[in-house]
């Protein structure tokens, strides 16, 4: 069966994301879905995304990067999604062919029903592209909450508590109330690292497994919101995507002085990996904001990271 190449968007107005509705009759036919359509024979699929969105919707896309690759395989046919976030545009968007359109939250867009193989689109659209990992509790419960709340005013919206030290039961329950608080105030999400306790797992916004956990557990574990995964092999994503996983980091993408003996992985196979998933995948390892570009260009979600984000750190900085 000959895999169909598909160019999709995700297109960003102020804050809302657009989504349309196929019709009735055709394959997948009532669900909502991301606007574009088949790539032609030797044609860019820049050209083909360009060419979609004037046709559907009357828009001439002016900024856009790639976001995500999605290969799925329904019963009666394969397809192959090529996915880009389209943030600036001319004209009026308008249900050019007759299908209905509506602009949602990104929160929103779990409420709709979409094609399968859309499902990992949906967690890359409601993603941002930094996923800051929370240094270690060295200073009071209060200095470290300040430097959360930088990091917020900094623009970051998910974020990974990752405690290593054991905390009294009064530091744990100041810690989460202020975290909580705080993410609520911006509309950000908190992932717990999974070494941290079920009470604090649950009163965040998900949970963050090593690669160790991923391999022993058979079912994703269902109470949380968001669930991600540490992966530094094909094996681990492969994994990762069977438990239905939100998304996942892939490292090291650079040596770092946490791990001095872990060698980089090649850019080629890094690529080939993130091109092979079928969920978001952020680079980490010694990465910093400055280095979004590269890793989208491969194909990442973006970049995740402790000392490179966590404002006060050499190399932080706001994106």
């Amino acid at each position: 069966m000959k895999r169909i190449h598909v160019v999709a968007a995700v297109i960003e107005r102020d804050g809302h994301i657009l989504i349309a509705r196929r019709h009735d009759h055709v394959h997948q036919g009532g669900k909502w879905e991301f606007p574009g359509g088949k790539v032609e024979p030797q044609e860019p699929v820049q050209t083909a995304l360009c060419r979609e969105l004037e046709e559907e919707l009357g828009i001439q896309a002016k900024c856009f990067e790639p976001l995500i690759t999605v290969a799925h395989d329904y019963v009666d046919k394969q397809v192959l999604l090529d996915v880009w976030r389209v943030t600036e545009f001319d004209g009026q968007a308008i249900g050019a062919e007759g299908q209905e359109i509506r602009w949602t939250s990104p929160h929103s867009l779990s409420e709709f029903e979409f094609p399968d193989a859309n499902v990992p689109i949906v967690s890359a659209a409601q993603l941002p592209r930094h996923y800051v990992i929370t240094p270690s509790l060295d200073d009071s419960v209060a200095a470290f909450c300040g430097g959360f709340r930088r990091a917020l005013e900094a623009g970051y919206r998910l974020f990974q508590l990752r405690i290593k030290e054991a905390l009294s039961a009064q530091d744990t329950a100041q810690l989460v109330s202020a975290i909580s608080a705080m993410k609520q105030e911006h509309d950000a999400w908190v992932l717990v690292n999974s070494d941290m306790s079920d009470a604090v797992q649950s009163q965040l916004d998900g949970v963050h497994l090593t690669s160790g956990q991923l391999h022993r557990i058979t079912s994703r574990p269902s109470q949380h919101r968001w669930v991600a995964a540490s992966c530094h092999s094909l094996s681990d994503i492969q994994q990762a995507e069977k438990l239905g996983l939100d998304f996942v980091t892939l490292s090291p993408f650079k040596p770092t002085a946490s791990h001095p003996h872990a060698q980089p992985l090649p850019l080629t196979l890094f690529s080939q990996w993130v091109s092979a998933a079928k969920l978001p995948v952020y680079g980490l390892g010694g990465v910093a904001p400055a280095d979004l570009g590269q890793l989208v260009a491969l194909g990442a979600q973006g970049g995740a990271g402790i000392f490179g984000y966590w404002p006060g750190s050499k190399g932080s900085e706001a994106q």
